[in-house]
């Protein structure tokens, strides 16, 4: 990647730093547009992937939301009937995690300021754990799954809710050029960031498809690795069983 360009992913160490003040900088109108950008579909996806999660084998566990922004992935576990649990939500952007803090005022969800490639929990401390579209953003994506299965019990699901892109041509073109032409002006507009909504679409096209996430699960020794594809292809849900 041609370094002279801040939308364009990058690796390492600087594309952490990148991440981190992206997602810093836009925190105040985040909600907003994830919303708005998704044309509220991102709700209905945050539903199946809780669903994935298998969270009622252990109602009443500690379950793990990394990257998790403001809230909205562990406020759909947090919100389920019958859960009596506790979600710790880990994200290295301590804005967002300020943003989104009066939204789960009353729940039981703890938030944690801490980085998804060296998380701050002992081994096997989580009975399930859920990302929402925050692994494409990792620096080092097999050291993230990697981490993640250290912090799980054996038995416990790790469910990946992420962008991708769809297999349909009909339905890639016009995604591509919603993600490419729409959203970034639509998102600089709105959030008042000049390249945050350039970086999307890039980190996305950067990104693998579920083919190739699906061997980096069982690399970091997930069992039953497997995927769902959501709303044409757009999105998908990930997941994979931590191994002992």
């Amino acid at each position: 990647m041609q370094s002279g360009n801040p939308a364009a992913p990058r690796a390492g160490g600087e594309r952490e730093t990148q991440v981190q003040r992206i997602f810093s900088e836009i925190a105040p109108r985040y909600d907003l547009l994830n919303h708005v950008l998704s044309l509220n579909i991102d709700r209905a996806w945050r539903r199946k992937a809780v669903d994935r999660l298998a969270w009622e084998m252990r109602p009443e566990g500690v379950f793990l939301d990394a990257c998790a922004g403001t809230y909205d992935l562990a406020l759909e576990l947090v919100g389920r009937s019958a859960f009596r649990g506790r979600v710790v939500a880990a994200d290295f952007a301590h804005p967002m995690l300020v943003e989104g803090a009066g939204k789960v005022a009353d729940a039981p969800v703890s938030p944690v300021c801490g980085d998804a490639l060296s998380l701050p929990f002992p081994d096997d401390t989580f009975d399930g754990a859920t990302v929402g579209f925050g692994v494409r953003n990792l620096s080092d994506l097999a050291r993230g799954l990697a981490e993640f299965h250290r912090v799980l019990r054996p038995g416990a699901r790790l469910v990946v809710l992420e962008f991708t892109t769809p297999p349909n041509r009909f339905v890639r073109a016009g995604y591509l050029f919603y993600f490419h032409r729409i959203l970034p002006v639509v998102g600089r507009i709105v959030s008042g960031h000049p390249w945050a909504y350039s970086y999307l679409p890039e980190s996305v096209r950067e990104f693998p498809g579920p083919e190739e996430l699906r061997r980096l699960f069982r690399e970091a020794g997930y069992d039953e690795a497997g995927w769902q594809l959501l709303t044409g292809g757009i999105a998908a849900i990930h997941w994979g069983v931590a191994s002992g």
